[in-house]
């Protein structure tokens, strides 16, 4: 019941709104040279994917992921070798799914923000994690990993190796991008939610329940 309430023609429908809007604001970068190098740009693409992922849940916030990195393909092709789309995907659901999770059991205000505090934390634990391990590796194909951690070493000289590199950079750099699209995400989505639950036939009533 779960699922086919789901995959209904309304909520298909916003899945792949909010893809194609989180898939344009994807190509849009802005880099934070005092953090990371400049390979590292920071979107505000994981706006749309909470605000559906609120709406419609955890599940619907990894199917809007995924519909945003293949638009986003679509829009512009990958200079990474598909890399920087497969840890966008990774680490926005490292995000918005706990942060789906929380507010799914505790659908208030209170229930929002602790859902995005600990999916920022853990965004930026698992992009370390992530980074470390596998993105940095994967990336050397194209740049050299001594060219990568000399990058960061030129912003702090404590790096010298891909741990401290993830630890020094990928960690505040997450940690910065997930409080900016908290921030957002919490001054729009009431918005966006009332016009999403007045298109149900008992969207009204939906309304006022969570008002």
């Amino acid at each position: 019941m779960k699922q086919s309430k789901l995959w209904n023609v309304k909520n298909v429908v916003l899945m792949g709104m909010f893809g194609a809007l989180a898939a344009v604001l994807m190509v849009f970068e802005l880099p934070l040279p005092f953090i990371a190098p400049s390979f590292y740009g920071l979107d505000l693409s994981e706006i749309p994917v909470l605000v559906g992922t609120f709406s419609m849940g955890p599940l619907a916030g990894v199917v809007i992921e995924l519909v945003k990195v293949l638009v986003k393909l679509l829009i512009k092709p990958t200079s990474t070798g598909f890399v920087g789309e497969l840890a966008n995907f990774c680490f926005g659901c490292s995000m918005i799914l706990p942060a789906g999770w929380i507010y799914k059991v505790n659908r208030t205000k209170k229930g929002a923000i602790i859902g995005m505090a600990v999916g920022t934390v853990s965004m930026a634990v698992v992009g370390i994690v992530g980074n470390a391990l596998v993105m940095l590796p994967f990336y050397s194909n194209f740049m050299p990993l001594d060219t990568i951690i000399a990058a960061g070493a030129a912003i702090n000289p404590a790096i010298s190796n891909v741990w401290t590199f993830a630890v020094i950079c990928v960690g505040p750099f997450n940690l910065i991008k997930g409080f900016v699209v908290s921030l957002i995400t919490a001054l729009v989505y009431k918005r966006i939610s009332i016009i999403i639950h007045m298109s149900h036939p008992l969207g009204k009533k939906q309304v006022k329940e969570q008002a």
